[in-house]
């Protein structure tokens, strides 16, 4: 379905640019972090840079056929969308190519392709059709259960894929939700959760438990609005059986690797030896990464000239620790001026969502935002040690043909829809 010739379009060139700065800019950073030497052919399909270059000069194909194709189309066929993606990815468990003990692309030539990337903007168009139905009323507990089946399906599939990160950023849909009318007991509910979970494994479940305990009673005494005994004694149950699953969790459930991360994290090894045997083990990306970041001082040490990115020795600095080479060679500034980039594109997204005379549209742009706000934060955070270390790349700024794509789609779909406001009443 093409673009009818009698409509009228105006394409927000604000976000198109930021997202021309942001894949530039990460290119510059790609190909400092992988070249190998002071000449450089720039299409050398050899290096990342090369390849990184092949995949950007296709984008504005895609780019063309996303703008071209009718507004309307995205809506009327989101629910295939969903469909075909979710078998692409239920596909992966019997053609899928394991890397790095993640079984999540698809080897094509000499290619590979991640289908959870695209995944994630069909997710986004399955809620942006579902919420905005008229049948639909996020604050019925039908409707709640519905929108959340949507969510979960592709997490699950990722998840037993083990690829853990892509799998968080679904959560970035309960903001969504929360904008769209979801109660909001539910962000209480969520924040009480993961503040139990981090105080269970720092301190104990025993010593979260009676913090709860003390917590609820002086709720259930102090407040003005009384909860009765009986929501009273619930909430506590629920907040005892978090306490102590997430130790089980913990322990049980997660592989080794998972659990060093979350423990590094929050300092759990008690035994000075032992925690830096584990931070030389399983935190040397970090350590490198945090060394690159901080020898960059205000203003870096000049394109290509970072001396531990040219020494290669942030491993996977060209896909999820990329942020590090801005922080050695651009310093504070260049780093300031990646998040400053990143923040107007959010906050411009959000504008337009605003905009939208179609409750579709303006559910699917919250949903590209908080999409990409999940990436943002979580790789920036994790690549400074703020976070435990989670594989997620840093979006059109990390290598990757099928990172680069998919966020393409996620943004310039929004774009359309976005120019198609003018037409609709």
């Amino acid at each position: 379905m093409v673009r009818d010739t009698n409509r009228h379009f105006k394409f927000d060139w604000i976000t198109i640019i930021l997202f021309f700065l942001l894949v530039g800019f990460g290119w510059l950073n790609i190909l400092s972090a992988s070249h190998t030497g002071t000449d450089i052919n720039y299409f050398d399909l050899s290096q990342p840079f090369g390849k990184q270059l092949i995949f950007i000069f296709l984008t504005f194909g895609l780019i063309i056929l996303l703008l071209a194709v009718d507004a309307k189309f995205y809506e009327r066929f989101s629910s295939v969308i969903y469909i075909v993606s979710m078998l692409s990815l239920v596909g992966l468990f019997i053609f899928g190519k394991n890397v790095n003990g993640a079984t999540s692309w698809y080897a094509i030539g000499g290619m590979t392709l991640q289908p959870s990337e695209f995944a994630k903007t069909a997710t986004a168009l399955a809620v942006a059709k579902y919420v905005s139905d008229l049948n639909t009323n996020i604050n019925t507990l039908k409707d709640q259960i519905r929108t959340f089946v949507i969510i979960i399906i592709p997490a699950i599939l990722v998840l037993l894929q083990n690829d853990t990160g892509s799998t968080i950023v679904y959560g970035a849909f309960f903001f969504v939700l929360y904008r769209e009318g979801l109660p909001k007991y539910y962000l209480t509910i969520g924040i009480s959760m993961i503040l139990l979970s981090v105080l269970s494994l720092k301190f104990g479940a025993g010593i979260t438990a009676f913090i709860a305990l003390i917590f609820v009673a002086s709720f259930h005494f102090l407040n003005k609005k009384k909860l009765r005994i009986f929501q009273s004694v619930l909430i506590l149950i629920m907040a005892i059986a978090v306490s102590f699953g997430v130790k089980f969790f913990y322990q049980s459930i997660l592989k080794p690797h998972q659990q060093d991360r979350i423990s590094l994290w929050l300092r759990l090894e008690k035994d000075p030896d032992k925690l830096e045997q584990m931070k030389r083990t399983f935190a040397y990306n970090l350590n490198e990464s945090e060394k690159a970041i901080s020898s960059g001082g205000l203003t870096g040490r000049g394109f290509m000239e970072g001396t531990r990115t040219t020494g290669k020795f942030v491993p996977e600095q060209h896909t999820d620790y990329i942020f590090s080479t801005v922080g050695e060679e651009w310093g504070f500034l260049g780093s300031a001026f990646v998040v400053v980039l990143f923040v107007l594109l959010l906050l411009r997204i959000l504008h337009l969502a605003e905009l939208q005379k179609s409750q579709f549209s303006r559910v699917y742009g919250y949903g590209v935002a908080a999409i990409i706000f999940i990436h943002f934060f979580i790789n920036i955070g994790m690549v400074m040690g703020l976070i435990p270390t989670i594989g997620i790349p840093l979006p059109m700024f990390s290598y990757g043909g099928s990172g680069l794509w998919a966020f393409t789609i996620l943004i310039f779909i929004f774009v359309k829809l976005d120019s198609n406001k003018i037409n609709e009443w």
